[in-house]
């Protein structure tokens, strides 16, 4: 047992969450070691997607599908591989993840994690995984930082369970976590700045001129590269987020997946109060049309994500 007995979590998805937290526990203890365990950053190939992927990122996912499948889970689809595995065919879920999420900052000593999205299971992998987002039974991440914790919702509400190193379990922290309606940070790739589209440029330029501009008060600009570090700090203390479509071949619509990572997030997000959009439209209506189809991605603190869609137009 990884969870404490004593919390909020249902009974159908206690054993799934409980084999995320077991593995999320072994491998907090991976990531801990650094440089003194495995080469944790050492590049071994490309995903289904064409990311580099890092030793890391084969571990992680090796773990979870190797954990999910007593757990309840008919199929896997993990952002490493190319298509959905069957894991048990008496499975009632499927499940969809990102094993590691930000594994670029590996050797950094950043906030890295682990997304996922579990679904109800169909008789085929196409038809569990390729729907309406709104489908979502539960999403969530683990977040590996200086605290290993457990953040989900299941439709009732953002619940949060730290990992207690001294007795090994995921504990609940109750209150759970809510966003801001407003917010005053906003995290952007602004490297990235010559290949925005209009409303994105328009939107930032407003943030920057602050008090003398049309928004009449001061932004600080926050960017991780890290998006499970990324959602955890809005989730703490508002925030908005973008990761826009852009000009550059294969940005076309963004770099994050719909199914592994925006998802997820954005069902999190709107169950603590804030919205989650690809800038003119929310997140959760879309369906997912492949596997690793990528989506622009907008979310955090309320008036902020509306004033982006304002925007757009």
């Amino acid at each position: 047992m990884s969870l404490t007995p004593l919390d909020p979590i249902p009974a159908d998805l206690r054993l799934i969450l409980t084999a995320l937290c077991a593995v999320g526990r072994d491998l907090a203890r991976v990531i801990a070691r650094g440089p003194l365990g495995m080469s944790m950053a050492e590049a071994v190939g490309e995903n289904a997607g064409g990311d580099g992927q890092k030793a890391l990122d084969v571990l992680a996912d090796e773990m979870f599908a190797a954990a999910l499948g007593t757990a309840g889970v008919r199929w896997y689809a993990s952002e490493e591989q190319e298509h959905a595995v069957e894991l048990n065919p008496q499975g009632a879920y499927a499940l969809a993840i990102d094993p590691l999420d930000g594994s670029s900052n590996i050797d950094c000593n950043v906030s890295i994690g682990t997304i996922f999205s579990i679904l109800p299971a169909a008789a085929t992998a196409d038809a569990s995984f390729l729907r309406v987002m709104s489908d979502q039974i539960a999403g969530g991440y683990i977040v590996f930082g200086p605290q290993t914790a457990l953040v989900v919702t299941w439709g009732a509400g953002v619940e949060q369970f730290v990992l207690d190193p001294e007795t090994g379990l995921f504990t609940h922290i109750p209150g759970g976590m809510t966003i801001p309606e407003d917010t005053r940070e906003y995290a952007i790739n602004a490297s990235n700045r010559r290949h925005w589209p209009g409303p994105v440029h328009a939107y930032v330029q407003a943030l920057e001129a602050g008090d003398t501009g049309p928004r009449t008060r001061n932004y600080n600009m926050r960017w991780v590269a890290s998006l499970v570090a990324e959602t955890h700090r809005i989730l703490s203390r508002g925030g908005v987020f973008l990761y826009p479509g852009d000009a550059r071949k294969g940005y076309e619509a963004g770099r994050l997946r719909m199914l592994y990572e925006c998802a997820p997030i954005a069902f999190l997000v709107e169950q603590a109060g804030g919205l989650a959009t690809n800038g003119p439209a929310r997140v959760l209506d879309q369906a997912v049309d492949r596997l690793h189809m990528r989506t622009p991605f907008v979310f955090g603190s309320v008036r902020e994500v509306e004033e982006v869609g304002r925007v757009w137009g």
